[in-house]
């Protein structure tokens, strides 16, 4: 596996250089479909696996068809290949007026991902099973844990091991390849240094 960079990439910056005006308003899906391509070209051409940090926290105005494709159609995207990056993707500065449109986003299309709200602990927003969600609440909490007590620190049924490989899969949290250290989104940003901006840095995880 090549090695991990991380980004930040500003919602608000995007528009401004893809649309015309409105840079705080995603109110139309061109405009939505516009910031969801930007993003995926610039994961495209990164080339390695990245963690990609989405950052709302500017945006003053979310609609329903901008959440479809800035989130769900993104998340599709790289759940089935249409755009070719191995990535990890956390929605960072999600503030309550944005949680509605992006929640029915990913149930419509039964999608999960990993949000930010502030400075508090990330969040898993959408469908899942009780038992899944536990598991990565679990890891949420600790941050990062070792393969060898995976199975005393998160594991409470015989489930939960599989559930911990469907979160791995739709890369809900990170499992590092050599390792097999699992960490959650949030911490795993942090190690790379969330303070970075595209063009990204090349630090290793």
């Amino acid at each position: 596996m090549n090695q991990m960079e991380a980004f930040s990439l500003d919602v608000r910056d995007l528009m401004a250089r893809t649309v015309a005006d409105l840079y705080s308003h995603l109110i139309t899906r061109p405009t939505g479909r516009a910031v969801r391509l930007a993003i995926e070209r610039q994961l495209v051409d990164l080339g390695r696996p990245v963690l990609s940090q989405v950052d709302f926290s500017s945006v003053a105005v979310l609609d329903y068809s901008c959440a479809d494709e800035v989130v769900a159609r993104l998340l599709l995207a790289l759940r089935d290949g249409t755009v070719e990056a191995e990535a990890w993707i956390l929605f960072r500065g999600i503030q309550d007026f944005h949680r509605d449109p992006i929640e029915a986003a990913l149930g419509r299309h039964g999608l999960r991902a990993v949000i930010e709200s502030g400075e508090a602990a990330a969040e898993l927003l959408g469908p899942s099973e009780a038992a899944e969600r536990d598991v990565w609440e679990r890891l949420e909490t600790l941050g990062r844990v070792s393969r060898e007590a995976a199975p005393d620190l998160l594991f409470r049924t015989a489930e939960d091991a599989r559930h911990l490989e469907v979160l791995a899969r739709e890369r809900l949290v990170y499992a590092h390849p050599v390792s097999g250290d699992l960490l959650s989104l949030r911490v795993l940003a942090r190690s790379l240094d969330p303070s970075i901006q595209s063009p990204p840095s090349q630090e290793a995880i």
